[in-house]
C-alpha cells in the first residue's frame, strides 16, 4: 500500500504535538520528575464525583440532547452571568461538548472556509494552528513579546488584518505563558475590531485560575463584542475534571446553530454522567475551586522564585498554572535545554517552541504539582545548570 498516496496531504503536513516528545522519552526512564503535564493533581471534589455516581446509580445512562442536558445549559448560563456578567439563552446560545478541545474544533470549522485567515497569537496552546489548517483555513501567526507580558497588542492585531481575515483566536489566560488580558487590554482589541465582520474565538478554559487579585474579564463582556464572540470554557482545569471530558461553547445563536450541526454529526452528545457531575460543580463548586486556587498560588510563587534564583528569568504568571522562564542565559535552544535536562537530571519540561516559534528561548513548567515535587525538580535543575 502507498500510504503517502492514500493519506490526506493536510494531515501529513501537520507535525505531532511538541509536548508529547519529551513525555514519550520520559516514559522509558525511571525516577523522572515531570513539570510537563497541564493537569491538576487534585482529585475531582467529592460532591462532584458523588453527583456523577448518583446519576449512574439512578440509571441516567442514556444519550442527552445534542446541545446537552437542559439543566446543565441553564447552570452554564447562570454561571456566566454571575461570574462574567454575560447573559446567554440556554436554548440557543450554548452547546455542551466533549472537552473544550471539541468546542474549539467545532467553532473553527463552523466559521472557516478554504483560504480564510485566522489570526493566532503565539506562544499559545498547540491545537489552534493545526485545527485551522484541517478546516482549510490559513493560520496567521502573531508573535507576542515578553516585553509586552505576552499580551496581544492592538498595533499587532491591526497589522495582521487583511480582507481575508475571518477570525481572531484569543487564548487568555494563556497556556503556556500565564499571561492575562485585563479590561483595558480587551477594550483596545475591541476597538480595532469595530466595523469589521471578524469573529473572536475566546478560549477561557483558565478563566478561574487568576492571581494577585486579578479577576478574569471576558471579551464578550466588552461593549459591542458579544455578538461576534464565541466563548470556549470547560470543567477540566477549574474543577479538576480532566478525565470527565466536558466543555462548552457560548455565543451568538447563528454561530452556535452551525457548531451544533458539526457536533451532531461528529460526536452526537457529551458524556451523560459527566454532565450530571458538572451541574453540581457549577452549583456548589466555588469553595473547592477557591481552595485549589490558594494552593496553586503558593506553588506559583515557589516555582517563579526558584527559577529566578537559578538565573532563569521568569516573569510572574497571572493566570493558568504555568511558568514560562527564559533559558537564553544558558546559550542553549529550548529543545536542547529540555533534552539535555531530561537525560542529565531526569526532569521533564516542555520547550517553548512547542507553542510556536515565538517560544524559542523559553521553557514551560507546570506548577500543578505538589510543593515537594516542584522543590525536587528545582533542585535537579540547579545541579544541571551547575554542570
Amino acid at each position: 500500500m502507498n500510504y503517502e498516496k492514500i493519506l490526506s496531504k493536510t494531515a501529513l503536513a501537520i507535525k505531532p504535538s511538541g509536548i508529547r516528545k519529551y513525555f514519550d522519552i520520559a516514559e522509558s526512564m525511571e525516577n523522572v520528575i515531570s513539570l510537563g503535564v497541564g493537569e491538576p493533581d487534585f482529585p475531582t471534589p467529592w460532591e462532584i464525583r458523588k453527583a456523577g455516581i448518583l446519576s449512574l446509580e439512578s440509571g441516567k445512562t442514556r444519550y442527552t440532547s445534542n446541545r446537552g442536558l437542559d439543566a446543565l445549559r441553564r447552570e452554564i448560563c447562570r454561571y456566566t452571568e454571575r461570574k462574567y456578567g454575560i447573559s446567554y439563552d440556554p436554548a440557543t446560545d450554548v452547546v455542551v461538548t466533549v472537552g473544550g478541545s471539541e468546542a474549539i474544533d467545532a467553532a473553527i470549522r463552523a466559521i472557516t472556509d478554504p483560504g480564510d485567515e485566522i489570526i493566532i497569537p503565539q506562544p499559545s496552546y498547540v491545537c489552534y494552528e493545526p485545527i485551522v489548517s484541517l478546516a482549510g483555513g490559513k493560520p496567521v501567526i502573531i508573535e507576542t513579546l515578553a516585553e509586552n507580558s505576552f499580551k496581544l497588542t492592538p498595533l499587532q492585531l491591526r497589522a495582521a488584518i487583511t480582507p481575508r481575515t475571518k477570525a481572531l483566536i484569543l487564548p487568555y489566560p494563556c497556556n503556556p505563558t500565564g499571561a492575562i488580558m485585563d479590561r483595558s487590554d480587551l477594550e483596545a482589541i475591541a476597538e480595532v475590531l469595530q466595523n469589521t465582520d471578524i469573529v473572536v474565538l475566546s478560549d477561557e478554559i483558565y478563566a478561574e485560575l487568576t492571581f494577585n487579585g486579578e479577576r478574569h474579564v471576558s471579551i464578550a463582556a466588552i461593549d459591542g463584542m458579544k455578538d461576534r464572540t464565541v466563548v470556549i470554557n470547560g470543567f477540566s482545569k477549574t474543577f479538576s475534571m480532566t478525565g470527565w471530558r466536558l466543555g462548552y461553547a457560548c455565543g451568538p445563536a447563528e454561530i452556535l446553530a452551525q457548531i451544533v450541526k458539526i457536533h451532531q454529526f461528529a460526536i452526537m452528545s457529551a458524556p451523560t454522567t459527566a454532565q450530571y457531575a458538572a451541574i453540581e460543580a457549577l452549583r456548589n463548586g466555588d469553595a473547592a475551586v477557591s481552595a485549589m486556587l490558594e494552593e496553586y498560588d503558593m506553588r506559583r510563587r515557589l516555582i517563579v522564585a526558584g527559577f529566578n534564583k537559578l538565573g532563569l528569568s521568569c516573569r510572574e504568571p497571572l493566570g493558568a498554572f504555568y511558568a514560562f522562564p527564559s533559558i537564553q542565559s544558558t546559550g542553549m535552544t529550548s529543545d536542547e535545554f529540555c533534552e539535555k535536562l531530561l537525560y542529565a537530571q531526569k526532569v521533564a519540561v516542555v520547550p517553548g517552541t512547542a507553542f510556536g516559534k515565538g517560544g524559542e528561548g523559553f521553557i514551560r513548567a507546570s506548577y500543578c504539582y505538589s510543593t515537594e515535587h516542584i522543590t525536587e525538580a528545582l533542585s535537579r535543575i540547579a545541579k544541571f545548570l551547575g554542570k
